[in-house]
């Protein structure tokens, strides 16, 4: 949800923004003192994502299977994508093609493990190893 506020309403929620960031309140205070037409606010909730020690394995490991198939790290991803999270068919200009159903940026940690195990069984199934993670790795 995005929320405008004009004016007089700028100066209104300024304190609350600063005391809920007390450690970003000196940069907040530069900002709000650059908006002469008031504030654009966006409120979403907050999610957890993958952690960047899960996106560098998988990329790591996707890009050296796609290496091993003769595909692209791009082609490789989408491919897995599909595998874990099925795919559609769309018709387009350039013909039918197959989409995944969701995308990795819109997955939490336990949903990109599964994307994870994913590329470890398909790359098993055909004869590449991709090593299990270290402890505390992932």
């Amino acid at each position: 949800m995005k929320i405008e506020i004009k004016g007089e309403g700028v100066g209104d929620i300024l304190g609350p923004i600063c005391a809920a960031a007390p450690h970003r309140s000196g940069e907040i205070m530069q900002l709000f003192l650059g908006c002469k037409k008031g504030v654009s606010l966006e409120v979403k909730p907050i999610r957890q994502g993958r952690s960047r020690s899960q996106e560098g394995y998988y990329r790591k490991w996707c890009g050296s299977f796609a290496d091993h198939c003769g595909l692209t790290p791009d082609e490789m991803h989408e491919e897995m994508l599909c595998v874990a999270f099925g795919s559609e068919e769309v018709p387009t200009r350039f013909g039918v093609m197959r989409r995944p159903l969701s995308r990795s940026g819109e997955t939490n940690s336990s949903t990109y493990s599964r994307l994870i195990d994913v590329l470890i069984d398909t790359a098993a199934d055909i004869g590449f190893k991709v090593p299990p993670s270290r402890k505390g790795e992932l």
